[in-house]
């Protein structure tokens, strides 16, 4: 049935097929002009610019435009800093806050009360004319936090009462006796502080103080040297570094050293004024640095003539000078720290191959922040601690390492000084401290103390202070 009625449909269309052939074309026409909608670009668009001439030469007479202009250069507008200002702002030492308060109570440490029982586990502040010897010697360290507080203080611990009576053993012996030691502990646990401690009783004892403030200074070649003639094994001096430090020395010990003039006439390629002080030699050296060497030799030979006052002579990271320095023989090969005059000048006296013949304290404290690799003193370290604790057996050295031979030969009878913890009495004190200047906001009770004191793995002071004051600031 459906198949009928399509041909009967069929049958009703046009016959005309012309007619279906304009149909065809106007309906193709019709779909051609309205093209279907797309997002992609045209492909077969006509290009509507014209194609541009071939570039001719100039003709003659004519102006090249196509002649390139010079760039102006930049201007630096910025302000470039001076020779040496970085590093004066790395190495600034702020001593004061005047937004702390002002803790009541608080005595000075002077020469009367330094060996008192009354003062041990207490915190005592520093007097005027000692804070500006100690940072004429640069004692003060930027890690440490003396720009917390109103003025500078220390606390009197276990270990500063010892070099408090190393110091009474040095004048009960009249200058007979030398007191050596390395500093040794945990990293912040204070063993800078306790060479400050121990400089700042030697300023109140009036004793001649000689600090090396830092040992990586002296060798990782940022100063100029040279061999120094006539030393049988190679000696290299320092001479703008050796200028400095008797510029320091004169600036800290100018009390002591402008009241003893010269006994001795030394040889010197300078003319020094007959009966010239010793502050003043100092300053010469200081100012002459191609004579600073000699000069600063001379003024050690007066330094331990008889009837002068004793010496403390102190470094500060002992490891940097047990190994090879930065700078280079004539052979291309490593100088050995040894080698420098400077160090090889307190390491006699450290090693005990030197004496000083007033009497005195020779201190050298190592590094944790920043320890170098240095395998001969920590074998060092160990068997001296082995030898105080009586042991039998010694511990020996590791054949399988390179043993630097000289640096063990300069440390094998030397005593350790080691920086304990705190203890929760001494804690307590430095955290009351701390509340009294106002920069520790709360009670200190006995389970904050026991809590801090924990913390901060058994009372190092370095962790105590970063946990109470500086987290909080």
């Amino acid at each position: 049935m459906s198949s009928s009625l399509c041909v009967r449909r069929l049958s009703l269309a046009p016959s005309d097929v012309s007619a279906h052939t304009s149909m065809a074309t106007r309906s193709l026409l019709a779909y051609s002009c309205n093209a279907s909608f797309s997002t992609s670009s045209a492909q077969l668009a006509q290009n509507l610019q014209k194609k541009s001439k071939a570039a001719l030469p100039p003709q003659r007479g004519t102006k090249n435009s196509v002649t390139l202009k010079r760039k102006t250069p930049a201007r630096d507008v910025g302000k470039r800093p001076a020779p040496g200002e970085r590093k004066a702002l790395r190495k600034r030492i702020v001593l004061s806050n005047i937004n702390a308060f002002e803790v009541p109570g608080l005595r000075d440490l002077h020469t009367t009360n330094m060996h008192a029982d009354s003062v041990k586990g207490r915190v005592m502040g520093l007097p005027g004319t000692v804070v500006d010897s100690l940072r004429a010697v640069e004692a003060f360290k930027t890690t440490q936090g003396w720009n917390l507080f109103r003025r500078p203080a220390i606390l009197m611990r276990r270990e500063s009462a010892q070099i408090a009576e190393f110091i009474q053993e040095v004048e009960a012996a009249q200058g007979k006796k030398t007191i050596r030691r390395i500093i040794i502990g945990d990293r912040a646990s204070g063993k800078s502080t306790l060479v400050l401690q121990a400089l700042t009783m030697a300023f109140l004892k009036e004793w001649v103080v000689i600090n090396l403030p830092d040992a990586k200074e002296i060798i990782i070649g940022h100063t100029e040297y040279a061999p120094m003639p006539g030393s049988n094994r190679t000696q290299y001096t320092q001479n703008v570094y050796t200028a400095n430090l008797l510029s320091q020395i004169a600036k800290a010990n100018t009390a002591v050293l402008s009241k003893l003039q010269l006994t001795t006439k030394p040889d010197l390629p300078i003319t020094v004024p007959p009966n010239a002080t010793l502050v003043k030699l100092a300053e010469l050296g200081a100012a002459t640095p191609e004579y600073s060497w000699p000069i600063f030799r001379a003024l050690w030979d007066e330094l331990t003539q008889p009837n002068r006052p004793p010496i403390i002579f102190a470094i500060d990271g002992l490891g940097h000078i047990m190994r090879d320095s930065a700078y280079l023989s004539t052979n291309f090969k490593p100088i050995h720290a040894h080698d420098l005059t400077i160090v090889r000048h307190f390491i006699d006296h450290l090693s005990g191959a030197a004496a000083l013949p007033n009497g005195g304290i020779v201190l050298a404290a190592t590094t944790g922040s920043n320890n170098p690799s240095s395998p001969a003193l920590d074998f060092s370290i160990q068997v001296a601690e082995a030898r105080a604790k009586g042991m039998n057996s010694l511990p020996t050295w590791n054949p399988y390492k390179s043993a630097d031979q000289r640096s063990l030969d300069s440390l094998k009878n030397v005593e350790m000084l080691r920086l304990n913890g705190l203890s929760k009495e001494e804690a307590r004190t430095i955290m009351e401290y701390y509340a009294a200047s106002g920069m520790l906001r709360r009670t200190v009770d006995n389970n904050f103390v026991s809590d801090q004191w924990t913390l901060s793995g058994g009372g190092n002071i370095g962790e105590l202070e970063r946990g109470t004051v500086k987290l909080r600031i």
